[in-house]
Protein backbone atom coordinates (compact mmCIF):
# COMPACT_ATOMS: atom_id res chain seq x y z
CA UNK A 1 0.00 0.00 0.00
CA UNK A 2 1.22 3.25 -0.70
CA UNK A 3 1.88 6.34 1.52
CA UNK A 4 0.76 8.60 -0.48
CA UNK A 5 -2.99 8.74 -1.32
CA UNK A 6 -4.23 9.97 -5.00
CA UNK A 7 -7.45 12.05 -4.19
CA UNK A 8 -9.75 13.71 -6.67
CA UNK A 9 -10.56 17.34 -6.95
CA UNK A 10 -13.96 16.34 -5.07
CA UNK A 11 -11.60 15.24 -2.13
CA UNK A 12 -9.37 17.78 -2.20
CA UNK A 13 -10.79 19.83 0.48
CA UNK A 14 -11.89 17.92 3.26
CA UNK A 15 -8.20 16.16 2.42
CA UNK A 16 -6.30 18.94 2.07
CA UNK A 17 -7.74 22.23 3.06
CA UNK A 18 -9.20 20.93 6.28
CA UNK A 19 -6.28 18.27 7.20
CA UNK A 20 -5.58 19.10 10.69
CA UNK A 21 -2.24 18.64 9.92
CA UNK A 22 0.56 19.51 7.16
CA UNK A 23 0.06 18.33 3.75
CA UNK A 24 1.87 18.20 0.97
CA UNK A 25 0.15 17.75 -2.46
CA UNK A 26 2.30 16.51 -5.39
CA UNK A 27 0.84 17.53 -8.76
CA UNK A 28 1.25 15.09 -11.45
CA UNK A 29 0.78 13.16 -14.43
CA UNK A 30 0.67 9.59 -15.70
CA UNK A 31 2.85 10.27 -18.46
CA UNK A 32 5.49 12.58 -16.92
CA UNK A 33 8.93 10.90 -16.38
CA UNK A 34 10.06 12.92 -13.70
CA UNK A 35 6.48 12.61 -11.51
CA UNK A 36 7.22 8.73 -12.09
CA UNK A 37 11.54 9.04 -10.70
CA UNK A 38 9.60 11.27 -7.92
CA UNK A 39 7.09 8.77 -6.71
CA UNK A 40 9.00 6.02 -4.78
CA UNK A 41 10.70 9.02 -3.39
CA UNK A 42 7.97 10.82 -1.85
CA UNK A 43 6.11 7.42 -0.44
CA UNK A 44 9.33 6.42 1.29
CA UNK A 45 9.75 9.36 2.91
CA UNK A 46 5.50 10.02 3.46
CA UNK A 47 6.34 6.79 5.46
CA UNK A 48 9.02 8.36 7.92
CA UNK A 49 6.58 11.46 8.18
CA UNK A 50 3.56 9.70 8.25
CA UNK A 51 2.39 11.11 11.80
CA UNK A 52 3.73 14.76 11.12
CA UNK A 53 2.59 14.74 7.43
CA UNK A 54 -0.40 14.22 5.16
CA UNK A 55 0.82 13.21 1.51
CA UNK A 56 -1.57 13.06 -1.28
CA UNK A 57 -1.13 13.30 -4.92
CA UNK A 58 -3.33 14.87 -7.70
CA UNK A 59 -3.58 14.04 -11.41
CA UNK A 60 -3.62 17.06 -12.93
CA UNK A 61 -5.38 15.81 -16.36
CA UNK A 62 -8.01 14.41 -14.51
CA UNK A 63 -8.27 17.95 -11.74
CA UNK A 64 -7.30 20.57 -14.61
CA UNK A 65 -9.61 23.28 -12.74
CA UNK A 66 -7.56 22.68 -9.78
CA UNK A 67 -4.15 22.68 -11.55
CA UNK A 68 -5.34 26.01 -12.87
CA UNK A 69 -6.25 27.71 -8.95
CA UNK A 70 -2.55 26.92 -7.85
CA UNK A 71 -1.03 28.32 -11.13
CA UNK A 72 0.63 24.70 -12.04
CA UNK A 73 2.77 25.12 -14.99
CA UNK A 74 5.00 22.47 -14.60
CA UNK A 75 5.22 18.66 -12.86
CA UNK A 76 5.87 17.63 -10.52
CA UNK A 77 4.86 20.19 -8.68
CA UNK A 78 4.79 19.93 -4.24
CA UNK A 79 2.31 22.04 -2.66
CA UNK A 80 3.03 22.50 0.95
CA UNK A 81 -0.26 23.38 3.06
CA UNK A 82 -0.52 24.09 6.57
CA UNK A 83 -3.89 25.28 8.10
CA UNK A 84 -5.57 24.79 4.63
CA UNK A 85 -3.18 27.41 3.13
CA UNK A 86 0.01 26.80 0.39
CA UNK A 87 3.14 28.04 2.41
CA UNK A 88 6.04 26.65 0.26
CA UNK A 89 6.08 24.96 -3.34
CA UNK A 90 8.54 23.03 -4.98
CA UNK A 91 8.62 22.57 -8.94
CA UNK A 92 10.40 19.67 -10.54
CA UNK A 93 12.45 16.62 -9.52
CA UNK A 94 14.06 17.46 -6.14
CA UNK A 95 16.90 14.95 -4.11
CA UNK A 96 15.84 13.03 -1.25
CA UNK A 97 18.16 15.15 1.29
CA UNK A 98 15.97 18.55 -0.27
CA UNK A 99 12.71 17.05 0.47
CA UNK A 100 13.76 16.36 3.58
CA UNK A 101 15.22 19.54 4.44
CA UNK A 102 11.50 20.80 3.37
CA UNK A 103 8.99 18.82 4.92
CA UNK A 104 11.45 18.94 8.47
CA UNK A 105 10.65 23.10 7.90
CA UNK A 106 7.10 22.14 7.32
CA UNK A 107 6.73 20.50 10.73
Amino acid sequence: MSNVQEITAAQFDQQVRQSPIPVVADFFATWCPPCKALAPILDRLAGQYAEKIRFVKINTDEAPDLAAEFGIRGIPTLLFFKGGKVVQTLVGLRSETELKAAFDSLV
